[in-house]
């Protein structure tokens, strides 16, 4: 810029020669653009027809190439380069720096008019004029950007002399009238600067027809009302509160909290929603250079905060609407043409959010997901996994490691945490291992999660004082409950949604049974217990609901009553409800034990046994067995305590523990003697630990005479399900087959379709062991359609498998294997 100058160092090696500097002009306006000879003849005589040889062109460049050094122009292929770096070119350095935004040392490189002295008119070549304009509009912003600056950092008087010179000689450019309109009235000359207003407006007027800019009028509007904010060179609104130290984690989400439309960032109380928004929002305080705009709207109503950031956009108080549509129509209008952000922090409803919408991002911290936002992003803010939990508390607290009971008993909750790593950074003597010692006890670990004004619990209290009443007894009874997850029916659907906007309920979506399911965070469950009276009285009302429930669905599967033959659909939904369900009862078991209400567990226990045996699911089942075989003992009563030995002999036996099994058993049947109860139950399935445990004949002989003792329908199907098995295995096919048949025809009778399934696949390994393969996928077959119905993989993986071998039987081996593959898969995807 100014006058061609080159220069090396502190060499000037600038051409002297008018044609050398003539050519250098033409590299330097195609800087590293390949240019031929034709063309380097055309730029340098445009007004010419070939006149010149390209030997004189050639010649030139060689004698530049002198005085420049040899490497500066290039030759390839026919062609000549400038080979120099964009930044040894003034013209790109002072783009560079303008596009940063760093004005003065912009400013410092210019000498005057780009080419001055090669092309003072511009009117040899085209591409002089062209840069030239850019180049001023460029210096013209760097100019208003820098004075604007200053005069945001108070030298407005300063500034004065240098605004008049620039108006002077740009009476148009409306931005720089507005500088120094701001200039004098902030010098005390609010009559200048009103003079001078009136003088602009009068001259486009005359001129142009036209008024004034917005931006302009609205200066004048404030200055006319002597509007106190212009005093104030606070440059434009940050009023976001500071940001959050040390922030950890969350990196796969901070990039979706600002965007263009409106975001709505969610979770539960104390997940750290706020902190997450705060951050983002400091992170992308760049791309918002006219201010970001924040509001507590747990403090602050609507209506005042529409009146707060009018005045931070500028509007002066006496022009702010009372109205509230207007104040709504106003703000749009004040952020439409400016880059901002707006952040609306703890908002409950709807509501509060849509007064305060404009085209500038948006965004809202909530507990809830505030549906009635249509077209709102939404980022969901969980709980820390325990690597960030623990990278938090090193952060807060350096290193008193390790870390794994603390997080452990903060639960992932990042205000737990930071209360946690608080009271850390407060005592230097305190290990992490010593605080976690405090707050092992769970009735005092809300009052350990206290630091200053920092305290989980005051926090929970917000939330549930905004709730009603039953939402607040709903949430109560949750904390006498220790499962880790529920159904919507727990809490009912009209409590559920109150307390998951609250922040003290987690939707943890939708279960196999069609159920929203919900969690309740370990420090909320605490927070809620403390509202009890008495956990056993609410354990026993709910024992009693949730018997009910697990008595119907149970009674699809085990019902032994011809008459109340339930449809497929009944049973495959209960089914699904006790799979949805069963994390959920094997914890209520253990709740109702720890409680004391043994009747109440021994019973549950006793009810889940058919579906637990059903599918498999061993480690629950082990835990409910033990549990109401504990609580029956506590009971004193034999009966009670009989069925409970029973129900553990059932799980040895389908953990194939046969021994023990058999000890159990035969401890049960003693029991169920002493209370006069039914025996026959009991000596079956001594008859199966026989049998597994290779003793036929005995097994035979104790099934046998259980048959003649059986009274029930129901009994007796599957006393000879158990023979008909046991004479398989001892080599009597024949006799086997009837048995089967027979408990086949009556287990389909009483409407027992998965023991009538199980009768089936026995019948069919029967039909193969004597020879008849055709009879044998006929019983396996229809094992497979009732397992089909039912919706029980396990079941089916099993027919499968009968029909696999009755294909290999038959000598297609490449079917078998298909099938075998199938049941495979179907166990593993069942986890057996």
């Amino acid at each position: 810029m100014g006058s061609l100058e080159v220069s090396d160092g502190g060499q000037d090696l600038t051409p002297t020669a008018p044609k050398h500097r003539d050519l250098l002009t033409m590299f330097l306006l195609n800087a590293r653009r390949p240019l031929t000879v034709p063309q380097l003849r055309r730029l340098l005589w445009p007004h010419e027809d070939g006149e010149r040889s390209d030997s004189l062109v050639r010649g030139y460049v060689g004698q530049l190439r002198q005085v420049l050094g040899k490497d500066v122009i290039t030759t390839v292929s026919g062609t000549y380069t400038l080979a120099i770096a964009p930044a040894q070119l003034d013209v790109n350095r002072f783009r560079d720096l303008v596009e940063r935004g760093e004005y003065g040392p912009a400013l410092a490189l210019w000498r005057g008019q780009a080419l001055e002295d090669v092309d003072p008119r511009a009117e040899r070549w085209t591409q002089t004029r062209r840069l030239r304009e850019e180049l001023a509009e460029l210096r013209l912003l760097a100019l208003e950007r820098r004075l604007e600056a200053e005069l945001n950092a108070g030298r407005h008087r300063e500034a004065l002399a240098e605004l008049r010179g620039l108006v002077e000689r740009h009476p148009l450019a409306q931005r720089l009238h507005g500088l120094l309109l701001l200039a004098l009235y902030r010098s005390g000359r609010r009559a200048e600067a009103l003079e001078c207003y009136g003088r602009l407006r009068a001259e486009l007027d005359a001129a142009h027809a036209i008024e004034p800019d917005p931006d302009l009028q609205l200066l004048h509007h404030r200055m006319l009302h002597d509007d106190v904010s212009l005093h104030v060179a606070a440059g434009p609104p940050l009023l976001l509160p500071p940001d959050v130290t040390p922030f950890t984690g969350r990196a796969a989400l901070l990039d979706e909290v600002v965007g263009p439309q409106v975001t709505v960032v969610h979770g539960p109380a104390g997940v750290g929603k706020s902190a997450l928004a705060v951050h983002a929002a400091w992170r992308a305080r760049t791309g918002f250079p006219d201010g970001i705009l924040y509001a507590d709207l747990r403090e602050t109503p609507p209506g005042a905060v529409l009146e707060d950031f009018l005045r931070w956009l500028g509007c002066p108080a006496r022009a702010v609407p009372a109205a509230a549509d207007r104040r709504e129509r106003l703000l749009r209008t004040y952020a439409a043409n400016r880059r901002v952000l707006v952040v609306l922090d703890n908002v409950t409803a709807e509501a509060q959010v849509r007064p305060l919408l404009t085209a500038a991002p948006t965004v809202v911290t909530s507990r809830s997901t505030l549906a009635g936002l249509t077209g709102a992003r939404r980022v969901a803010v969980g709980l820390l996994e325990p690597d960030e939990a623990t990278a938090l508390l090193s952060d807060l607290a350096g290193e008193r490691g390790p870390y794994d009971e603390l997080v452990a008993c903060c639960g992932g909750l990042p205000l737990a945490l930071r209360v946690a790593g608080a009271r850390l950074a407060a005592r230097p003597g305190w290990s992490a291992a010593h605080l976690a010692g405090l707050l092992a006890d769970e009735r005092g670990r809300l009052d350990g999660l206290h630091a200053g004004d920092l305290e989980v619990r005051s926090v929970l209290a917000l939330g549930y004082e905004g709730l009603a009443e039953p939402a607040r007894a709903a949430l109560c009874r949750l904390g006498a409950l220790s499962a880790p997850d529920f159904g919507e029916w727990l809490v009912g659907s009209a409590h559920a949604e109150p307390l998951a906007d609250a922040g003290l309920l987690d939707p943890h979506g939708v279960d196999v049974a069609g159920q929203p399911r919900y969690r309740l965070h370990p420090l909320t469950r605490l927070f809620a217990r403390e509202r009890l009276d008495a956990i056993p009285q609410v354990l026993a009302e709910l024992a009693e609901e949730v018997m009910a429930r697990v008595g119907i669905a149970r009674f699809t599967l085990v019902s032994g009553d011809p008459a109340t033959i339930l449809a497929t659909r009944d049973i495959r939904e209960s089914v699904q409800w006790l799979l949805a369900e069963h994390g959920f009862l094997v914890a209520f078991t253990a709740d109702l034990g720890r409680a004391g209400l043994d009747e109440a567990c021994h019973r549950l226990a006793h009810l889940l046994t058919p579906f637990l045996d059903r599918h498999r699911l061993l480690a629950d089942w082990r835990q409910v067995a033990t549990a109401g075989l504990e609580a029956a003992r506590r009971t004193g009563q034999p009966r009670a305590e009989a069925l409970a030995e029973r129900d553990l002999g059932d799980l040895l036996l389908a953990e194939e523990r046969w021994e023990e099994a058999h000890e159990v058993l035969r401890r049960a049947l003693g029991l169920a003697l002493r209370a006069g109860a039914d025996t026959v139950p009991v000596r079956r399935r001594l008859g199966q630990a026989h049998l597994a445990l290779g003793h036929l004949a005995e097994a035979e002989r104790s099934l046998g005479r259980c048959l003649e003792a059986a009274g029930r329908p129901h009994e007796q199907a599957l006393t000879l399900l158990a023979l008909g098995s046991t004479l398989r295995l001892a080599g009597r096919a024949g006799e086997a087959v009837a048995r089967l048949t027979e408990a086949a025809a009556g287990l389909a009778e009483l409407g027992e379709r998965h023991r009538h399934a199980d009768a089936l696949l026995e019948l069919a390994e029967a039909e193969l062991d004597r020879g008849e393969p055709a009879a044998a996928r006929q019983a396996a077959q229809q094992a497979r359609n009732l397992a089909t119905r039912l919706g029980d993989r396990l079941l089916g993986a099993r027919a499968l498998q009968a029909l696999a071998r009755v294909n290999r039987a038959e000598g297609d081996a490449e079917q078998a294997r298909e099938l075998d593959e199938q049941a495979h898969a179907w166990l593993a995807a069942a986890g057996a």
